[in-house]
């Protein structure tokens, strides 16, 4: 089998890959050809050493992935959901950039018919942060005015779709003119290409009274201002610090990661009474051990998509050899949707 590892944190070049001996599963476990593997900005994290849980979990060397799609290569003893065969979607707390994942049977699930491998691999992590920061952080209600940064990217397609799912009115900030009618095509009320127009003056004229719902994996650059532009009773949902890795350098700026940290607001919950206004935050990949929640969720995402009622993000595909070349992308801004190794 082959597989990412990268050694140490560092930028592109770390990322290497390896072969391995093939796997086998032990009780519980099932073997997956993976046909497909999700990449996400969290593995671009990992691999600059910048990503809390991955020192929890793993250290050093590590492979970075969370979500693969592909078919039941062997199962162990005491599964009896699936068999060899099998198309199957799983989670995983890293170790998804391989040929080969040995998981437990409770971290897959049927890939429902007619999905191809790579939308497979294209749901899990970005909806079910997605579904956790607005459906159980936000818990949105009809009508309430939602915006959304980096609309077009994973986590924001997805984002966009479930705020309209539950009746939301959205506003879309993207950071290019490409992605202004990706966002709109996924249902986005309003966009705003913050490359062309100012951000908040453009938000401000959408909702004058401030938005019940904004939800930002920016950092530093946007935090600040997207608490400020909280209707009273508003929910801020923090999911990231995108901001403060530098674009297309590969590896941490630490002078700008020290003034973002220096700059990052530090709520205080006196203020927060006052103006009646709530700051949540999460990291999903500490959320791995509630299989129940993963179960029903995750279930309940697929069928939206069997229904219709969801539509896939687009899709960029890299050869699990050009893995180096995924992360460059992904770290660019300029990509839309979500990016897929293949195998």
């Amino acid at each position: 089998m082959q597989q990412v590892v990268i050694e140490r944190a560092g930028s592109y070049e770390q990322l290497q890959i390896k072969e391995k001996p093939d796997l086998t599963p032990t009780q519980g476990q099932l073997v997956i050809d993976c046909k497909a593997c999700g990449v996400n900005f969290a593995d671009c994290c990992v691999r600059m050493g910048v990503y809390s849980s991955a020192k929890v979990y793993k250290g050093w060397p590590i492979t970075p992935g969370f979500e693969v799609a592909g078919a039941v290569r062997a199962i162990g003893a005491g599964v009896h959901s699936f068999q060899v065969g099998d198309r199957v979607i799983a989670c995983t707390r890293f170790d998804g950039y391989s040929s080969q994942l040995c998981v437990p049977e409770a971290y897959v699930l049927p890939l429902p018919q007619g999905f191809s491998f790579e939308q497979g691999a294209s749901i899990p992590s970005v909806f079910l942060t997605a579904y956790y920061g607005l459906i159980e952080k936000a818990n949105p209600r009809k009508g309430e005015k939602v915006l959304i940064h980096s609309a077009a990217g994973g986590v924001g397609s997805a984002l966009i779709q479930l705020a309209k799912l539950k009746g939301c009115h959205v506003t879309a900030v993207v950071g290019a003119a490409h992605k202004v009618e990706a966002a709109r095509s996924l249902g986005a009320d309003a966009v705003i290409d913050k490359s062309t127009e100012a951000l908040w003056p453009s938000a401000e004229a959408i909702q004058a009274d401030g938005f019940d719902i904004v939800l930002d994996a920016n950092g530093a650059e946007t935090l600040s201002q997207s608490y400020a532009h909280l209707a009273p009773g508003g929910r801020l949902v923090v999911y990231g610090f995108h901001t403060m890795l530098s674009k297309g350098r590969g590896q941490l700026h630490w002078l700008k990661a020290v003034w973002d940290y220096l700059r990052t607001p530090r709520f205080n919950p006196l203020e927060m009474t006052s103006d009646n206004r709530s700051v949540l935050a999460f990291n999903l990949s500490y959320l791995f051990d509630k299989i129940d929640y993963f179960q029903e969720t995750l279930g309940q995402i697929l069928e939206w998509f069997e229904t219709g009622a969801l539509q896939f993000p687009s899709i960029t595909t890299y050869p699990i050899r050009a893995v180096q070349e995924a992360h460059k992308a992904l770290e660019s801004g300029k990509t839309v949707g979500k990016i897929v190794l293949i195998p």
